[in-house]
């Protein structure tokens, strides 16, 4: 390994190990251009270890056997742990795909620890039905882990969106598997080593580091002794993996793509509505699934809001993303940013501001006057470019909003009450955000309509899918027929 570089290991059944035959590839730091560390590279081999060591703790080990208090117990400590060792998590994530540390450190690191946190509380106080029957019988229900879980995570926001899958998942009794993104592995090994600091018994997290097809997680999602597939990422792996699941009959949630509509009538609080428009698009560089990337704005304020939008967008501050002053870092690695370029690269309509920046940044640029037809209107661009264009009546915009095969998200900014109801019932949109974005309640279900994915995830949603619900009939009188 060279001098000063960092090793990032493999964590299978409690031990942090190399790939059975020492290859390895680097971990690149998106704002330098240079690799950071070198991650040990897992295939066919490691993936079938740490499924096997999964399936040995579910099968034989203690945790789906724990009552959810002693269980949810260590799921606190870990998030404990999470909090002591903050700032190498927040670290490992800026590191790994440059962004912004006061990002990660204020927001994404503290989510990680609260998703632990609310998943064994919620496990513990969750009830289950009793159903009284006519016929001298009571039925009942009971939820039971499903099994080993593997769970295939994104690399815009390592550490929350692997602990909004492992935390659910582990807080049900399930044992997991979790395969970061290649670009971002750092964050997700640190956390299977906080997991066996906090007690969790060996082959109940592992982690296992590599590619997709052909590597680690096409072995993942094709191994029978998987209960269980979690994906977040784009919509094409998700029908990969969605096929490969089929062969064995593996359930699967798949939260993937969106192309969020963002809806600002002429009603509207315009310094809320521009406050929280550049928030939904240029946030994490617009390397967000959720990302508000298309922009509606009702004529009788379209002007001044595209005045006060590109001001606000060109006062951003683009940088290192280690600098706690830095709004927009670059984007997460050299073939992310080769496909951004490639939107802005002959752009069709108006470039009211933005463009390339130095390196892999690309400043926050916003387009009017773009075709609805053309690529930018209509493919997941996954960086900081939003278009702008005007409607008339309130039905034009939710018809423009609804144009689209995606249905992850929308947001809509009114002060009219009844508008504000009557249009979130009318997008077609796992979650509509009303004068806000991005303010979550875990309870609420999380998932997508269309290309944006396979059901849903959070609160009881989530427990539907990381158990088994069973259904239990006694007879209240050994007489009763």
């Amino acid at each position: 390994m060279a001098a000063g570089m960092e090793f990032v290991p493999h964590v299978i059944d409690g031990a942090e190990v190399a790939s059975a035959a020492g290859a390895t590839f680097d971990s690149v730091d998106p704002w330098t251009r240079a690799p950071w560390a070198q991650v040990a590279l897992g295939g066919a081999v490691e993936a079938g270890r740490a499924v096997a060591a999964a399936r040995r703790a579910f099968d034989e080990g203690p945790w789906p056997r724990m009552g959810h208090g002693e269980r949810g117990a260590l799921l606190h400590r870990l998030a404990d742990l999470i909090g002591e060792h903050a700032e190498e998590l927040a670290l490992a994530d800026t590191t790994d795909m440059g962004k912004p540390i006061s990002d990660a450190r204020g927001k994404d690191v503290p989510r990680a620890a609260q998703n632990f946190r609310f998943f064994a509380d919620h496990a513990r106080l969750s009830v289950a039905d009793a159903l009284p029957m006519d016929s001298g019988h009571h039925a009942y229900t009971r939820y039971e882990p499903a099994g080993v879980v593997a769970a295939i995570a994104p690399w815009n926001f390592p550490l929350m969106l692997e602990t909004w899958k492992v935390a659910p998942a582990l807080a049900w009794g399930n044992t997991v598997v979790l395969k970061p993104a290649e670009d971002t592995p750092a964050s997700a090994a640190v956390l299977a080593r906080l997991a066996v600091q906090a007690g969790f018994p060996p082959g109940v997290l592992n982690v296992v580091h590599g590619y997709g097809p052909d590597s680690a997680g096409a072995a993942l999602t094709g191994d029978p002794r998987v209960d269980r597939i979690t994906f977040t990422g784009e919509s094409a792996t998700g029908r990969a993996i969605s096929a490969a699941a089929a062969a064995n009959l593996t359930p699967v949630s798949l939260e993937l793509g969106g192309k969020g509509a963002n809806l600002v009538f002429d009603d509207a609080d315009l310094a809320t509505a521009v406050d929280w428009s550049i928030k939904a698009i240029f946030t994490n560089a617009g390397q967000v699934c959720l990302a508000g990337s298309r922009l509606y704005v009702q004529r009788g304020v379209y002007g001044e809001f595209c005045d006060r939008f590109v001001a606000a967008a060109e006062a951003m501050t683009l940088g290192d993303p280690k600098d706690p002053a830095t709004q927009v870092g670059p984007l997460a690695s050299e073939t992310h940013y080769k496909k951004v370029r490639s939107y802005l690269e002959g752009i069709e309509g108006t470039v009211l501001t933005g463009g390339l920046g130095e390196g892999w940044a690309v400043r926050p640029t916003v387009v009017a006057d773009a075709p609805p037809d053309a690529r930018i209107c209509r493919e997941e661009v996954f960086g900081p470019l939003v278009t702008v264009a005007p409607f008339g009546t309130e039905e034009q915009g939710v018809a423009l909003a609804n144009d689209t095969p995606y249905g992850l998200n929308a947001m809509l900014f009114t002060e009219n009450l009844s508008r504000a109801h009557r249009v979130a019932a009318a997008l077609r949109a796992g979650t509509v955000w009303a004068n806000c974005f991005f303010i979550r309640d875990l309870r609420a279900p999380f998932g997508g309509v269309g290309a944006s994915g396979v059901g849903r995830e959070g609160g009881n949603f989530s427990r539907e899918f990381f158990t088994e619900p069973k259904a239990v009939v006694m007879a209240i009188d050994g007489q009763s027929r």
